[in-house]
């Protein structure tokens, strides 16, 4: 499954990488990689694993194109490994999450870091937060070890039940010896179902502080302040919407001031009522875009 036309030889990489799938909200770690790949000096894609085998093709189904003469062509869904340079050299693999082997899968990741010889390794994600798209993005991290996740700060080290690939992957580096965390941009739950260039930006502004990493965040910038006019733009046309967002920013201001935090009011929406129709209206602009 996994097939390399040549290994490269970077110095000191970081292996990075996100994967499509549970949980990603905002895209934030599929749009970080391929931010990355895009302003890599370099940047060359070295290899693929192959998830014919790995996936249920009813839920990431393969995609057909022309060719020359009319021929169609059928792709089939795999993981891309790339490398580059962006302040460092670094390895970036990404697309979907498989279906199964999941073991398998990560034994193959490990086999990756040990031939570039990554002594780091970060998995990027999203995940929907009870905040709102007015606030700064923030970045949440999980290790798989504490003396790492004391360098990290801001670690969220509470949560125990079902999780992703992206955990199980970060657990076998940590086992074969890779210094391996995971960065979690904290995405509005009501826009959790679009892309979100804020949470985006946020990733990269912490891979640069943690990595040496040294993106180019002009044009992101761009997108995020955008992004948020039209969200803004979104709750101008439907004031009952607004009217809650509004409500949870009070209430987010409250707490941060308050000596005992007290939690939300039952009244305020778990992400559901908002976003139908913030969502909605986002692909509206993406398509007139």
């Amino acid at each position: 499954m996994l097939q390399v036309e040549r290994w490269p030889n970077p110095t000191d990489p970081v292996l990075v990488y996100a994967f499509r799938g549970w949980i990603d909200a905002g895209i934030a770690g599929g749009g970080t990689v391929d931010a990355l790949i895009d302003q890599m000096d370099g940047a060359e894609r070295f290899g693929t694993i192959d998830l014919t085998d790995l996936l249920d093709l009813q839920q990431v189904r393969p995609t057909v194109h022309l060719v020359d003469g009319g021929m169609r062509a059928i792709e089939w869904p795999e993981v891309e490994l790339w490398s580059g340079r962006l302040g460092r050299d670094l390895v970036v693999v990404r697309g979907p999450e498989p279906s199964i082997r999941w073991p398998t899968f990560a034994a193959m990741i490990v086999e990756i870091a040990n031939r570039v010889r990554a002594a780091d390794a970060v998995a990027l994600g999203g995940m929907p937060a009870l905040t709102t798209h007015r606030r700064p993005v923030h970045v949440l991290a999980t290790s798989a070890t504490r003396s790492l996740a004391q360098e990290l700060g801001a670690v969220r080290d509470d949560y125990a039940g079902a999780t992703g690939l992206n955990t199980v992957v970060q657990h076998a580096l940590g086992v074969a010896g890779v210094r391996s965390a995971a960065l979690w941009a904290q995405v509005p739950q009501y826009v959790a179902g679009s892309p979100s260039p804020p949470a985006v930006r946020a990733l990269l502004a912490r891979l640069a502080e943690l990595y040496r990493i040294t993106p180019d965040l002009g044009a992101i910038d761009r997108r995020a302040a955008a992004y948020r006019e039209r969200v803004e733009e979104g709750l101008v046309e439907r004031p009952d919407v607004r009217s809650i967002v509004d409500q949870l920013d009070h209430q987010l201001d409250d707490a941060a001031v308050a000596m005992d935090v007290e939690p939300l009011p039952a009244e305020l929406p778990s992400g559901e009522e908002l976003a139908d129709e913030i969502e909605q209206f986002l692909r509206t602009q993406e398509d007139k875009g």
